[in-house]
């Protein structure tokens, strides 16, 4: 279900009457997961208005900054700093509910001069995989589990942060997975959270103390792809403003803390026919359909060549390493937490497959795009899985890349996720994405200093 499920323009309008905003977010997801935008007075918020941003909007490093002088970039986004027409969903629209004054925030979806969608936005990429689903006759569903940290106030980038004080006053110093009474130590920031989600009906389910000082997972009901990219992207926002509410950050970085596991985004996911409803990752007696394996055969295939989307920065890499909870490589097993790709156990309906190798950092329609894309690709060229793995995958070789420049590498040249995502969008990504990680070459660590300054 939808965040306003088949709401239109009119019910939009209605809607704001009756809540008596004053003032409207128009939010745009950029490339890595940042709310872009404008904020209008609801007198000037009308869909004749046609407003307009750069579309070089979406073509921006986490930093702000441009690719220069780079071919395919340049042949997607154009030199004359063109805008792209913005048109809110009107499905999207919700209540900001740490604002002052009663203020709405609506998604919008970016447009070419021409009426046609922007290739190379995050909604556009997700909806173009999502439409090659529906001519198959298929109904992707997904239920992302997300993990991040709390972490006491830090405004030195150089030092390391800390897990933040609770309610006891003091600040945990040892790991306490899925601890009650550690979650109780932070209870007026969760009850914010849930207030400000059930404001803004987004269906998340259960909280969890991870494994980490400080780390939390919250659970999302399953439901269709888009409307649960969007409800992550909006969590996101609301967890970092509850946070500082509360005095604390709130982080979706996938390593933040040294000696401390990093944090995912877990995607169970599952496929039904769009005119029964039934799983066909099954058979009808029950077993596991054929197509099951060929779904988890085209992740096995696809995945490491999607790494720079679902590890999309330096610090992603941090996370995949050996015994850390997070998986090196993309085997494949029954409840097994050790593999990349874990199949729970489950009765035949909800038949399942979960991918946990998407960082929490990534941006939520780029990874539920692509993993989808893995999945479709292996449906549709029948792909065979490797056999199954029992036991534990931490100490087999590693299968993934182990950095942003080889995963880039893998990523533009794989010829059929540039065909499943679209050729614009990986010009535009892999020229971002290159930016960034020659910006960070050019930032001396404490690690060097501390250790090659005297010694080498």
């Amino acid at each position: 279900m939808s965040i306003r499920e088949n709401f239109s323009y009119t019910d939009m309008d209605l809607w704001l009457n009756e809540k008596r905003v004053t003032e409207i977010e128009c939010l745009v997801p950029d490339l890595t997961g940042v709310a872009r935008g404008k904020i209008l007075p609801r007198g000037k918020f009308t869909q004749e208005r046609g407003m307009r941003i750069p579309e070089a909007v979406l073509g921006m490093t986490v930093t702000g900054n441009y690719p220069v002088d780079d071919g395919p970039y340049d042949r997607a986004i154009s030199s004359t700093d063109r805008d792209m027409i913005l048109k809110a969903d009107p499905a999207t629209i919700t209540m900001v509910p740490w604002a002052v004054d009663p203020t709405a925030q609506v998604i919008h979806d970016c447009f070419f001069a021409d009426g046609m969608l922007v290739d190379f936005a995050p909604r556009s990429v997700l909806r173009r995989v999502l439409k090659l689903y529906a001519d198959k006759g298929w109904r992707p569903v997904v239920a992302p589990e997300l993990e991040f940290y709390l972490t006491a106030q830090n405004t030195d980038p150089d030092l390391p942060l800390k897990p933040p004080v609770g309610r006891s006053g003091r600040a945990e110093t040892s790991r306490q997975i899925y601890s009650i009474d550690a979650v109780n130590e932070f209870d007026p920031l969760f009850e914010d959270i849930y207030d400000y989600c059930e404001m803004m009906n987004l269906d998340v389910d259960t909280l969890i103390h991870e494994i980490g000082a400080g780390q939390m997972e919250i659970n999302f009901l399953h439901g269709e792809p888009l409307d649960l990219a969007d409800k992550v992207f909006f969590f996101k926002r609301t967890l970092r403003e509850a946070a500082l509410k509360h005095g604390m950050y709130a982080t979706f970085m996938a390593k933040p803390m040294t000696g401390e596991p990093g944090s995912a985004m877990h995607v169970h996911q599952s496929v039904v026919d769009a005119q029964t409803g039934l799983n066909i990752f099954s058979n009808q007696d029950g077993s596991a359909a054929p197509i099951f394996k060929h779904y988890i055969g085209g992740l096995q295939r696809y995945m490491p060549a999607a790494m720079a989307i679902v590890a999309p920065y330096v610090n992603s890499y941090r996370r995949i390493v050996r015994h850390t909870a997070a998986p090196i490589n993309i085997q494949w097993g029954q409840d097994n937490r050790t593999v990349g790709f874990r199949v729970p156990e489950s009765g035949a309906q909800d038949r399942r497959v979960e991918n946990r190798i998407i960082g929490a950092d990534a941006n939520p329609y780029l990874a539920l795009a692509v993993t989808l894309a893995c999945g479709y690709l292996g449906m549709t060229e029948q792909l065979e899985p490797t056999p199954i793995t029992v036991g534990s995958a931490y100490d087999l070789k590693f299968e993934l890349p182990q950095g942003l420049p080889e995963a880039l590498q893998l990523l533009r040249a794989e010829d059929k996720l540039r065909s499943v995502l679209g050729e614009r969008f990986i010009d535009v990504y892999s020229a971002i994405k290159d930016l960034e990680h020659a910006e960070f070459m050019r930032v001396i660590s404490p690690w060097e200093r501390e250790h090659l300054l005297l010694h080498v």
